[in-house]
């Protein structure tokens, strides 16, 4: 094994985290809960052009909370004998739901998939936090000088809690076998969703992002992905006067403080050269889930693609 640039492996199995959490955390989340439940997600499903002899290919689009028109592909079997299993889907920071081919496999298996776009990043989602279309990044931080339920990322974890609520209720839809993957933010949104909507059952988060804000800084590893937290500190509180404010209003949207409330059954994967999602970041979330879990640790690999745990994830969510 190479030398870790964090911590070893012993210490990583027991770390505890870092970033603080908030004293009204579980109400925070469990008022954001209600709000959800009570919201009408008016959901609209359009015929995509793409189309398989196999699979109905759709664009599926819900209101999420504060009005924002949220999209995910959606992809149903056309040939599936009664309720069965889905798979929700995350993508990485700044990206999209992708191709319609990707997520085929599962389709062919029977299995109904809904594929999300997150808010004002590269899909059809929209940020509704004052400018129309495309946000790019900036999405940690967007929000946080307002009320606390105004962070972005509240109102993103809730949009996969939506989703999977959507989903679960669809009449061919197998309620108690549904699952959820993703890698890097889609690997925190995958734990974020598990924590918020507890009918999940399996959940394959790989390297997540959104965990122990406060790690990343203390590594000096605030570039990449976590730039903006280098870019906040150096704009709006250059001498850290407000340093523990701001990292205990970053608390709420911490995966880490999210990962006990779990029920799913966790397959995680971490790559401990990962620079980009630090494995004590990872750890930190997974060593706070209570739930059935297990972990492959790629020890050579970064923030990649990790040979053979595509395959791994499939046969782990066949199961279901």
């Amino acid at each position: 094994m190479p030398l870790l640039f964090d911590m070893s492996l012993e210490k990583l199995k027991t770390y505890q985290g870092l970033n603080p959490c908030p004293e009204d955390f579980d109400a925070y989340w469990d008022r954001s809960i209600a709000e959800i439940h009570a919201l009408d997600p008016q959901v609209e499903i359009r015929p995509a052009d793409f189309q398989t002899s196999f699979a109905r290919c759709s664009h599926l689009y819900f209101t999420g909370t504060d009005g924002a028109w949220v999209h995910a592909k959606l992809l149903q079997p056309l040939h599936a004998d009664g309720p069965h299993p889905a798979v929700l889907m995350f993508h990485g920071y700044s990206g999209s739901s992708g191709d319609w081919m990707d997520k085929l496999g599962y389709v062919a298996m029977g299995y109904t998939v809904a594929a999300l776009d997150c808010r004002g990043q590269g899909g059809r989602s929209e940020d509704t936090g004052g400018v129309p279309g495309w946000t790019l990044r900036g999405h940690i931080f967007r929000g946080l000088d307002g009320l606390p339920d105004q962070l972005l990322f509240r109102h993103i974890y809730l949009d996969t809690a939506l989703l999977a609520r959507i989903v679960m209720d669809m009449p061919d839809v197998d309620a108690d076998r549904v699952g959820a993957t993703g890698g890097s933010q889609g690997g925190g949104l995958t734990l974020a969703c598990a924590a918020l909507a507890p009918g999940i059952k399996r959940a394959a988060p790989v390297f997540p992002f959104l965990c122990d804000y406060k790690r990343v800084w203390a590594m000096d590893l605030a570039k990449d992905a976590y730039a903006e937290l280098h870019e906040y500190f150096r704009k709006f509180d250059p001498l850290h006067e407000r340093e523990n404010d701001i990292f205990t209003r970053l608390g709420y949207i911490d995966v880490q403080h999210l990962c006990c409330r779990i029920k799913a059954e966790v397959y995680m994967a971490v790559s401990l050269m990962d620079t980009v999602c630090p494995p004590s970041t990872q750890f930190a979330a997974y060593n706070r889930i209570e739930a059935k879990k297990s972990m492959t640790i790629y020890p050579d690999y970064a923030h990649e693609a990790l040979p053979g745990h595509p395959d791994r994830i499939f046969r782990f969510l066949s199961e279901l």
